[in-house]
């Protein structure tokens, strides 16, 4: 068989992907086996791969792939998100370029544009997770706007209005001025930020006396409708019942007193801006103050303003302390730092702004959901994310679901009338004008008459469904009844609110149900210097690129390397570089055995012990791999995996049933050569598929597609030999000794020596073979005396020797032992130290002062050894 020296992805990736599929592997339907179910976090429409999404979707394919392995039936739902803001943004700016405004076109019109933006460009992310190795079940892949998906989220909204759990009403919110739409608060991405402290004078009305008021907003004045004062504030009791003027526009307003305020924090006074800051709103409520709204959708001045009408605010910003300043109102300005509220989808900042929208009261909806990750029916991984789950759960406010956008699901609210209250909700149409005569009692109410609500709904109401809605679960049983609750969700902490805690309550609340069972939080991808990998910044390299350099599986050993549940990757693509040189390593091991001449004889006493010692090794990794994965610890997994291969099976299982060069191998030992790679091609599957596959197909012939490795066994795991396995470990040491005092002295591999050792604590001899074929030692003896001029080293008490050949270096070797005894000596001294200290003897538990004591007599041995070692060499 003609093997390339080199292994080459670009070669193997399409063609086993290709062989995946034209095979269905990926594909599941509900049968009689235990349903493994992952939903995919749906990427939005919009989105082309990112690191993020290689690490996210690398760990989902790790958990599907060893599933499917262990025989169970499992199913990985694909999809995207149609990202109501995101793609819309991006369908007005190619409208835009094109000299379209979304302004001159009709709903309609626009969303024909929608669509056709979304069918050329929806869809590019789920074909570049292909190109990673991605095992879903392609022909599964929904859209949140898929017909069936469109009426599952219209259902919801109607059935929880017939509820009461979904209202309409005048609240703020949090307003995007760029995109000119409601957000949740969600949705809004706190900054600190250096500001400017404002203190601005009001004079009270009928007198020369001002009061001070500090604002960071100073251009918020104009819609300033009181001022508040604490009642018990005794420097302002003389104003009690008085009015101000707010300034520049002579406006008088009321100075109402409320315990709101706190007396110590600023000058004490508040002013109140009932239209422009939601506390100043509950205020105005409170104190039937005027409302006035100053603010366009877009962030400039409106006409109730009377000044610097159609300006933007941070100008009028400006503009305003200018003048204020000029008119003698403005007494300072201070540093100040605080928080600013950013929008998450455009980065601009937000306007809090009283408008009328769509509500779901979340109070009781929610109550389940906190339940129940709180008593571990729902997993977290890690655990330390419930305190932030349960701190926001536990302060839940309600969800804010209208947006003032076309592209999306729109309200099924249809009015008949201008005042408020004047709607029916209804799935359609015909079911409004049906609600609205009933609800009228005008009968002769038609279609015409009604107008369906110009709003869409949050991205995020249609995408807590998700798990739910995929499998049609709100309309066809046996799917939803198979594969859900779903198993493990992967997904990141920044939308642990945004989506899992919804996706939790929209499953008790259609399912009386969890969503799923483990939920598995990654961390942010960041570069070498810590930063967060962003297109802005320009440190995201491109995935596609990554994989072109250096393989899917490559890149997906890199991503998960230093990638512990919850924790931030730093990521360096030397990672990737590490996950290629894997790669190469698994496949020159293949080359290895590949090689060998293969002879009907018996095997050699080191090939039995290796093969007896390798069964027993991959055995116990294997029930720690287990546990590794069943605690969510799947960089643990991959290193247990990684060292399993590259040290266990490359640098010594191999080693030690390698023939001697120019002879043959046994068959007996090729075949278990043969299959224990096969073994650690099963293992290694789910983190790198393509090569595990390449090398299944090329170790036996495979003469059906079933005999693909994505549907081999997972290998079961066996109790291992423990002392087997622990005097293999005192072996290895001795080999690295032996290698070393080769190096150190020039001997070549190719000259035999001899070994003798000096036995204080007893030795399994069964390892004797393993030690004579690696270091290529013509025979191992035992003796009671040390012996003279050698090389010496000790193991576990036990002493060995390797004879001086001619020309060696006496006088060096007397200076290594002095240093080896320097070191003894120096570690002796610390823990007597330790142990001569009476707080740690009698506080420190049992078995640690029992450890310490066992390490100092280890340390007085080694140095008696060493010592008369250099008496002997002197």
């Amino acid at each position: 068989m003609d093997i390339p020296a080199k292994y080459d992805p670009t070669v193997t990736e399409d063609k086993w992907y290709e062989f995946w599929l034209k095979n269905e592997f990926f594909k599941s339907v509900p049968d009689e086996r235990e349903p493994f179910t992952i939903v995919i976090p749906p990427p939005n429409v919009t989105g082309v791969l990112h690191m993020g999404h290689m690490l996210n979707n690398t760990i989902q394919d790790v958990l599907v792939r060893r599933a499917r392995m262990m025989g169970k039936n499992a199913c990985w739902v694909p999809g995207t998100d149609h990202a109501s803001i995101a793609t819309e943004a991006k369908v007005v700016q190619k409208l835009r370029a094109e000299g379209i405004k979304k302004s001159d076109l009709s709903r309609d019109a626009f969303l024909e544009h929608a669509w056709e933006w979304t069918d050329k460009h929806g869809g590019i992310i789920l074909e570049q997770l292909k190109k990673l190795g991605a095992s879903c079940d392609w022909d599964r892949t929904r859209f949140t706007m898929d017909d069936k998906y469109y009426e599952s989220v219209i259902d919801t909204f109607v059935d929880l209005f017939e509820k009461g759990k979904i209202y309409r009403g005048e609240r703020m919110i949090n307003w995007d001025p760029s995109a000119k739409t409601a957000l949740s608060d969600e949705e809004v991405i706190h900054k600190e930020e250096n500001s400017k402290l404002y203190y601005v004078k009001y004079q009270i009305l009928g007198s020369n006396e001002f009061v001070t008021i500090a604002t960071t907003r100073p251009e918020t004045i104009l819609g300033d409708t009181a001022i508040c004062i604490h009642p018990k504030d005794e420097r302002f009791t003389h104003l009690h019942g008085k009015k101000a003027i707010v300034p520049l526009l002579g406006r008088e307003i009321p100075i109402i007193l409320d315990d709101y305020v706190e007396m110590e924090f600023g000058t004490g006074c508040l002013k109140v801006t009932p239209a422009h800051d939601a506390n100043d709103f509950m205020l105005g409520q409170k104190h039937k103050l005027e409302t006035i709204n100053i603010m366009n959708a877009d962030g400039t001045l409106g006409p109730d303003a009377q000044m610097y009408v159609g300006e933007d605010r941070f100008v009028v910003r400006k503009k305003i302390v200018k003048e204020l300043e000029e008119k003698g109102s403005l007494v300072k300005i201070e540093e100040y730092l605080n928080k600013v509220g950013y929008s998450e989808r455009t980065d601009v900042v937000i306007e809090p702004r009283l408008s009328q929208q769509w509500w779901v009261d979340m109070k009781e909806l929610s109550k389940p959901a906190l339940e129940n990750v709180m008593n571990d029916n729902i997993q977290f991984h890690p655990a330390k994310f419930k305190n932030t789950y349960r701190h926001w759960m536990e302060n839940i406010k309600d969800w804010c679901i209208s947006r003032q956008l076309w592209w999306g699901h729109r309200i099924p609210a249809y009015y008949y009338g201008e005042e408020e209250g004047q709607f029916v909700v209804a799935k359609s149409l015909q079911d409004a004008l049906v609600k609205a005569r009933e609800k009228t009692g005008n009968q002769s109410l038609t279609e015409a008459d009604l107008k369906q609500d110009e709003d869409v709904l949050d991205t995020w109401f249609s995408s807590w469904l998700w798990p739910i809605s995929v499998f049609d679960g709100f309309y066809e049983k046996e799917e939803v009844d198979y594969y859900y609750p779903t198993n493990d969700l992967v997904t990141a902490p920044e939308i642990m609110f945004f989506w899992v805690a919804r996706m939790i309550i929209a499953g008790y609340e259609y399912r009386d149900e969890l969503p799923f069972k483990n939920v598995y939080f990654t961390g942010i991808v960041r570069d070498t210097q810590g930063r967060k990998m962003s297109k802005s910044l320009g440190n995201s390299p491109d995935p596609i690129e990554l994989m072109k350099q250096y393989g899917a599986d490559g890149v997906r050993v890199g991503m998960l390397l230093t990638s512990p549940a919850g924790n931030d990757l730093p990521f360096d693509p030397k990672l990737c570089e590490q996950g290629r040189n894997f790669s190469n390593k698994i496949w020159n091991a293949f080359r290895l055995i590949n090689s060998w001449e293969i002879e009907d004889k018996e095997p050699t006493e080191s090939a039995k012990m290796g093969s007896l010692w390798f069964d027993n090794k991959s055995a116990q990794v294997l029930a720690e791999l287990n546990t590794a994965y069943d605690q969510f610890r799947i960089s643990e997994a991959l290193m247990l995996s990684y060292k399993l291969i590259w040290d266990d099976f490359c640098s010594w299982y191999l080693e030690m049933i390698k023939p001697t060069y120019g002879d043959s191998i046994d068959r007996t030992t090729y075949e278990h050569a043969v299959s224990s790679f096969e073994t650690i091609l099963r293992v290694i599957h789910p983190f790198m598929p393509f090569i595990s596959e390449e090398i299944w197909h090329l170790l036996r012939e495979r003469n059906s597609p079933e005999e693909s490795i994505v549907l081999a066994q997972w290998p079961k795991a066996s109790a291992p030999n423990s002392a087997l396995l622990e005097s293999f470990e005192k072996t290895a040491e001795v080999v690295s000794n032996v290698r070393q005092v080769r190096k150190n002295n020039n001997i070549p591999n190719k000259i035999q020596i001899e070994l003798f050792a000096k036995i204080n604590h007893g030795a399994d001899k069964s390892f004797d073979c393993v030690i004579q074929h690696l270091c290529n030692v013509a025979s191992i003896t035992y003796c009671e005396e040390q012996v003279e001029n050698s090389f010496s080293f000790i193991v576990s008490g036990n002493e060995y020797f390797v004879p001086f050949g001619d020309n060696v270096d006496v006088e060096g070797e007397i200076e290594k032992l002095k240093k080896e005894l320097e070191y003894a000596k120096g570690f002796c001294q610390s823990v007597s130290k330790k142990l001569s200290n009476e707080r740690f003897v009698s506080g420190a538990p049992e078995q640690v002062v029992a450890a310490e004591r066992k390490k100092m007599a280890d340390a007085e041995e080694t140095i008696k050894i060493i010592e008369e070692k250099l008496a002997s060499l002197s």
